[in-house]
């Protein structure tokens, strides 16, 4: 019997490289609205949601400003940019093998629900995921990952016991921790997290081979 039934996973720098797409229209928004950034437009930038970095991207909270660059970004990004998306080395042999073995697989992401799906269908994965939660899911919007995650566990009826969360910062492990979860970090991707950021109840895994040795080696007797 498995020991991980569910299996959710966070998307940027866990299963996808999208920090190149996700950086050129950050660009393009930006110079669309011939506004300059106030801190490099890099790679760190990725994985909080959208408005929020934006916010720090330009410095202010003020709509008059940040309406205009997210519907920059959001047109770049929903149309061509999306596709510059690129899997990490055995992600997709990876998921294979979880739905293979009887597992469930699940997104909750802090990116928007839209792009999510348009990534998932250009990677061929759309098959692979039961369920896909983004913040925006909801009106209103979710607050923060934990929330997303408690709501997709209520939703989908998956008991705390049987279900593993899988991400790449430390966001993601206290959202895990948060909702009762085991954490798996992946670090294979840019939001890797180091040693010391590491809690002492978390594991890490270095590659996709190994985190699906460790999810499917966690078996019930």
């Amino acid at each position: 019997m498995l020991r991980y039934a569910h299996v959710l996973f966070d998307l940027d720098g866990t299963l996808i490289d999208s920090a190149p797409a996700i950086l050129a229209s950050y660009r393009d928004a930006f110079a669309a609205a011939g506004r300059e950034a106030v801190v490099p437009i890099d790679a760190s930038i990725v994985g909080p949601p959208l408005l929020e970095t934006l916010q720090m991207l330009a410095g202010t909270t003020e709509a008059a400003v940040i309406d205009p660059l997210a519907a920059g970004f959001k047109a770049s990004y929903d149309s061509t940019g999306y596709r510059q998306t690129a899997a990490y080395e055995g992600v997709g042999a990876m998921l294979e093998r979880l739905v293979g073995a009887g597992c469930t697989l699940s997104i909750a992401t802090n990116k928007r629900l839209l792009p999510t799906r348009l990534i998932l269908e250009h990677l061929g994965w759309a098959t692979h995921f039961a369920t896909v939660y983004a913040l925006d899911l909801f009106e209103p919007r979710l607050p923060h990952k934990a929330a997303m995650i408690a709501r997709l566990m209520q939703d989908e009826c998956i008991a705390h016991d049987q279900a593993v969360y899988v991400g790449d910062r430390s966001e993601d492990g206290e959202s895990a921790d948060a909702n009762g979860l085991p954490f798996i970090a992946a670090t294979w991707g840019y939001g890797s997290l180091s040693s010391a950021e590491m809690a002492p109840h978390w594991r890490a895994v270095a590659t996709p081979t190994a985190l699906a040795d460790a999810i499917l080696s966690s078996t019930q007797s």
